[in-house]
């Protein structure tokens, strides 16, 4: 599968995550503002984790899929917005939390995560509550369908992770059983975004399934570049805790892939390493991938959903909000095609 010429980095625009960010500061500046004023509705004892979280957050790229799946030309996006894009940043943040406890994480967002600073016992119990003050504000709004939504996003991302805690350790595991687990753990809330977005504007039904299915190929993009970047990605740049899924027996798209080449010796042997933490194994096992060509099997699937997300929003370009959702989708295939540099994968 040829890397799909429409999406390959190297021949679109650069686009910097400014030229995404700067026309809907003003919203979330208010999305600060609001998410501040939900710290006090929180129990006294636990209002300092809520500041905590809230203050080291991330890009927040879900809040801005919202705000681009609303904008229509010539309407101010009204309080409704901020309110769902609230709900949905605390779900993801509650994943978070749950997620860095499963993955003995200690940095997030360059800063200790709540398990690393308070303990994984509170970490959990945070996270769940967390989880319920997203749904309270969702089921605030005058229509069932806003909290129907969240509650069955909330749901399906808590079964991706459920699935692949049992998968853990598991060399075989199927491709379509790994693209399962990310659409759920991943996909899903980038679906919820756009989803509430499309809901809250009233959008026609051929514009909302179009940035629902956008949604979902872009989420599973945005994954498979995180399993990557576990993989070889600097931790001072991204931010994070790395080579967690390895350091956790969950083998994603890169070493799936490998473990179909390897026989049965080989696999117990690299499987067998990365349980004893061996040092030397990201770099051979990057020689491992590389000379298998893996590294550009899993460009290709990456450049893929990329392909597949652009099409689907293509005959609604004419949309401003749908112009930036395209630039969203090239600045991570940039952001992908950066992390590949090193390894002139792709060129």
């Amino acid at each position: 599968m040829p890397i799909p010429a429409n999406t390959d980095p190297s021949q679109s625009p650069v686009v910097g995550f400014e030229s995404i960010y700067l026309p809907v500061q003003p919203y979330l500046n208010e999305l600060n503002t609001f998410l501040s004023g939900q710290v006090n509705d929180f129990e006294p004892g636990i209002r300092e984790l809520v500041k905590y979280t809230l203050e080291n957050s991330g890009k927040r790229i879900r809040p801005i899929l919202l705000y681009y799946s609303a904008w229509t030309d010539g309407e101010a996006l009204g309080a409704d917005i901020i309110k769902a894009a609230a709900v949905l940043e605390l779900v993801h943040l509650a994943t978070l939390v749950h997620d860095d406890i499963l993955d003995d994480a200690s940095v997030r967002h360059k800063q200790q995560t709540i398990s690393q600073r308070y303990g994984p016992a509170v970490a959990v119990l945070f996270g769940d509550a967390l989880f319920a003050h997203s749904l309270k504000l969702a089921a605030e709004f005058p229509t069932a369908e806003i909290c129907r939504n969240v509650s069955l996003a909330t749901r399906r991302v808590c079964a991706g992770e459920i699935e692949q805690t049992l998968q853990k350790g598991t060399t075989d595991l199927e491709l379509n059983q790994y693209f399962r687990i990310i659409e759920l753990k991943t996909a899903e809330l980038f679906w919820l975004a756009c989803r509430l977005g499309s809901l809250l504007s009233d959008h026609p039904q051929d514009l909302g399934k179009a940035l629902e299915t956008y949604a979902r190929h872009l989420g599973i993009a945005y994954q498979i570049f995180d399993d990557v970047a576990d993989l070889f990605g600097a931790e001072a740049k991204i931010g994070k805790t790395l080579g967690t899924d390895l350091a956790n027996g969950k083998y994603t798209l890169p070493l799936l892939l490998l473990f179909k080449q390897l026989d049965g010796e080989q696999k117990m042997s690299v499987v067998q390493r990365l349980k004893e933490g061996d040092p030397a194994i990201h770099q051979d096992l990057l020689l491992m991938l590389e000379s298998g060509n893996i590294l550009q099997e899993v460009l290709n699937i990456f450049f893929q959903h990329i392909s597949e997300a652009e099409a689907v929003l293509l005959p609604h370009e004419d949309r401003s909000g749908v112009t930036k959702l395209l630039q969203i989708n090239t600045f991570v295939s940039q952001q992908m095609d950066k992390l590949m540099a090193p390894f002139q994968v792709g060129t």
